[in-house]
């Protein structure tokens, strides 16, 4: 698939904090999730991309132009919705829109109405009168009018309420749907994962634990309970322990070592999303 995107061994340090190296290729067609503690530096790597942070060491590409670089045609490639704005609270959503949609060539003012629409923002009300909710769809609309082959999206539905999540994870396959595009997204919000990443970027305090495929996630810890006492020895994989029952993150070669040691399971599950990442952030 065509890469939109490449983070090359990117690190930032800021104050006491490190992020990276991390290395990311964003292609076409995929959404990528950002997941992570707070301060795990979610929010940096996407300033990173958009050349507002300056990385100390490695390279990011939109469209095989580097961000720090002297084209600075990218921009037309990508858009950004961070988690608050600065210095709207003055202004009107329609204003704001006439403000904006000069500035992207491919602007879609079809599909910014759309989005007011579904989510009935009222344009005439001044930024800083409208709730949080109400002031992430409208900074949504603004973002994905701008009609780019990549988003990045900074917790984008941390303030709405259920009904307006699902009508954003529709939004936002239908707007897959339409392209070579690609998404990336800081998120806390496991049904957002669920429901809308391919592949997962896991962070915590600043270190990359790489990137992995949603289902691989969801297939890497498995819970068991023994008829018996479990041998002292650690078993293959483990990560827990309590009792008769144990978790291991290495389930085949756990059945191996059953089947080997003549040991008899008599439950086991699959661990859901939430718990495997708690469980990887916790290493």
């Amino acid at each position: 698939m065509k890469a939109l995107a490449e983070v090359k061994q990117v690190q930032k340090n800021v104050d006491e904090f490190k992020l990276g190296p991390v290395s990311l290729s964003i292609e076409a067609g995929t959404i990528t999730a950002l997941v992570g503690t707070n301060g795990s530096g979610k929010s940096t790597l996407l300033k990173l991309m958009m050349n507002l942070a300056k990385a100390d060491a490695g390279n990011i590409k939109i469209h095989n132009m580097f961000v720090n670089g002297l084209n600075e045609e990218w921009k037309t490639h990508i858009a950004y919705q961070p988690q608050t704005m600065i210095g709207w609270d003055a202004f009107s959503g329609k204003a704001l829109r006439d403000f904006i949609a000069p500035l992207y060539p491919a602007w879609d003012d079809q599909q910014f109405n759309d989005i007011i629409q579904a989510f009935s923002v009222p344009l005439n009300k001044r930024f800083g009168k409208l709730s949080q909710g109400m002031q992430q769809k409208l900074i949504l609309a603004l973002t994905v009018a701008r009609n780019t082959s990549i988003l990045l999206l900074d917790e984008p539905t941390a303030f709405m309420d259920i009904p307006s999540k699902q009508k954003f994870i529709d939004l936002l396959i239908e707007w897959m749907e339409s392209g070579d595009r690609a998404i990336v997204m800081s998120t806390h919000q496991v049904d957002d994962i669920m429901k809308l990443a391919d592949y997962l970027c896991v962070l915590q305090e600043g270190k990359w634990m790489g990137t992995y495929e949603k289902e691989t996630i969801q297939h890497m810890y498995c819970q068991y309970w023994m008829r018996d006492a479990l041998p002292s020895e650690s078993l293959p994989g483990e990560v827990s322990r309590e009792g008769n029952q144990f978790i291991t993150s290495k389930p085949e070669a756990m059945e191996t070592y059953m089947r080997e040691h003549d040991l008899h399971c008599v439950n086991q599950r699959t661990l859901g999303l939430e718990e495997s990442l708690s469980l990887l952030l916790n290493k």
